[in-house]
């Protein structure tokens, strides 16, 4: 095993694929100044995935914690992981840093590892492909279900029936497919008021 290896075991380093300071597009937060930290890595696979050049952990630099956390609080307090999908690695060393400098951490996963680290708000958003873990389940602030066909209604529904009771419900059209899925969303809100619409409003502002 080499030293690199040992790191990401470790949690010292991580595969970065990208990270940058812009505003939330997406669910609850949506508006808010925040810095990214984008993980490589997932083995989720979902179709219409638009960072798919996330998958491969290999293909990405690999990134000392310490360096990440330096950067990233030079920018903001309000820290978002995300992926790919961030759970498949070890979390503790860098959310510990990043809340020794009074970071408020927030993570959108698939749910499909359990949770570790220090995370201060959890964005659900579940996949077919391969189903949250239940400790996600039950500790996510906000589930956000991805709905590319009619039938991902009823994928919402059942989700929403898994998720704790103090969790937010977004429905959020894949991009690709908006303009058809848009309407049939605005329709189920309206019907089904205990869910939100999210809008990824930074592809319509045009930044990362």
């Amino acid at each position: 095993m080499t030293g690199n290896d040992i790191n990401l075991e470790m949690g010292l380093s991580l595969p970065i694929m990208e990270h940058f300071y812009t505003i939330q597009g997406e669910g609850r937060y949506t508006g808010t100044a925040a810095y990214f930290i984008r993980i490589g890595g997932c083995d989720v696979g979902c179709h219409w995935c638009d960072v798919k050049e996330s998958w491969n952990a290999n293909i990405h630099p690999i990134k000392k914690i310490d360096d990440i956390v330096k950067t990233a609080i030079s920018f903001s307090k309000t820290i978002v992981l995300t992926g790919g999908e961030p759970l498949m690695w070890n979390l503790v060393p860098l959310t510990q840093k990043l809340k020794e400098s009074g970071c408020n951490i927030h993570i959108e996963t698939s749910g499909a590892y359990s949770i570790n680290g220090q995370i201060d708000w959890i964005c659900l958003s579940p996949k077919k492909t391969s189903l949250p873990k239940e400790d996600v389940y039950a500790s996510a602030h906000e589930l956000k279900v991805i709905v590319y066909n009619q039938h991902d209604f009823k994928f919402a529904e059942e989700q929403a029936l898994k998720i704790n009771k103090n969790a937010l419900l977004y429905l959020q059209p894949e991009w690709s497919n908006r303009e058809k899925m848009t309407p049939k969303i605005i329709d189920y809100v309206m019907k089904n008021p205990q869910w939100h619409i999210s809008l990824q409003t930074h592809k319509y502002l045009n930044i990362p």
